[in-house]
């Protein structure tokens, strides 16, 4: 019997210093806040980071995926269904999503957000940076002064910059603060357009173009999630619309300086993938992903007689 006991003893020790869990199926939510491209990636690249470190889904993890279409009331059922589901750990996409999940879940499940711009506004870390509460992820921090930069190289004449984003979205009114800050510097004038909900873009759209001379996006997931809506009125009155990643160039923004948002799923799947091997959440350290690309639509800026300068085609990823 001492024997016996001996090896159980060192069987355990074994798998401590592994790493390796006895549990055989792993149950994981993502909960996403809505329909678009980068999100899509953030989720996709999730799945692929988490089976780099060996959780493959219908293998040894069991993936449920809810979108929640940028509506609040949908993403806080969302996160009530996933508490009541007990899920061993939950990836929450978008900074509603994450803020929603953190506050529905206190503490019961590991959040692992993906996407939040700022993770202490959104109060997922104190002003400090530390984690509050079971929760860690990746912050796609948007590279605003390097869109300046872009933005006037390219429209040596412009002045009214136009902004839309939507007032529930905490993580774009830090960015919308950041554009007003920064933008004079640049020579830009910012011109401001709010919305409630994405049935009120297409109206709110028309009165944005007649007083400005480009728009760019913020990483708001409402507003870009009606994108082609806003494209639609931009092109037809020729203002240039800039993006803030490369899905929405895919669409048709002219240029973006943004975020390869495969990656940054990755990155969170990797920290997801540390969690389920046994460390907490809390512990952690959320990451700031600076690591951003300048892509152009050259069909767009020629369509819109938009001339780019040789230093920007040098380093720019082209998107036709």
């Amino acid at each position: 019997m001492k024997k016996y006991r001996f090896f159980v003893v060192i069987l355990v020790l074994i798998a401590v210093i592994t790493n390796v869990s006895a549990k055989e199926n792993y149950r994981i939510g993502i909960a996403q806040f809505a329909v678009h491209g980068s999100l899509d990636n953030c989720r996709e690249g999730f799945i692929e980071g988490l089976a780099e470190h060996g959780f493959v889904e219908d293998k040894n993890i069991t993936i449920e995926v809810q979108n929640a279409q940028s509506d609040m009331g949908l993403a806080s059922q969302i996160a009530d269904s996933f508490l009541a589901t007990n899920y061993d750990l939950v990836c929450a996409i978008a900074t509603p999503m994450a803020a929603i999940c953190a506050n529905t879940f206190d503490d019961k499940i590991p959040v692992i957000y993906c996407a939040v711009s700022d993770p202490s506004a959104a109060g997922l870390a104190d002003e400090n940076g530390k984690n509050i509460g079971k929760v860690t992820g990746t912050s796609d921090t948007l590279p605003i002064e390097d869109q300046l930069i872009m933005m006037r190289a390219l429209l040596p004449e412009a002045k009214n910059l136009g902004l839309m984003y939507t007032v529930g979205e905490a993580n774009s009114a830090v960015q919308v603060k950041m554009y007003e800050e920064l933008a004079p510097k640049y020579g830009f004038d910012v011109v401001v357009t709010t919305v409630s909900n994405g049935s009120e873009i297409a109206l709110a759209v028309p009165g944005l173009i007649s007083k400005c001379d480009c728009i760019s996006m913020v990483l708001d997931n409402t507003v870009v999630q009606y994108l082609d809506v806003l494209l639609e009125q931009a092109d037809a009155a020729k203002i240039p619309v800039f993006g803030s990643e490369v899905e929405q160039v895919i669409l048709g923004c002219v240029a973006a300086e943004g975020l390869d948002y495969i990656a940054l799923g990755k990155h969170t799947g990797d920290m997801a993938a540390m969690v389920l091997k046994g460390e907490d959440a809390n512990s952690i350290p959320y990451k700031v992903i600076l690591d951003n690309k300048l892509y152009i639509n050259t069909a767009k800026l020629e369509e819109l007689n938009i001339t780019v300068p040789k230093e920007l085609l040098q380093r720019a990823t082209i998107v036709d």
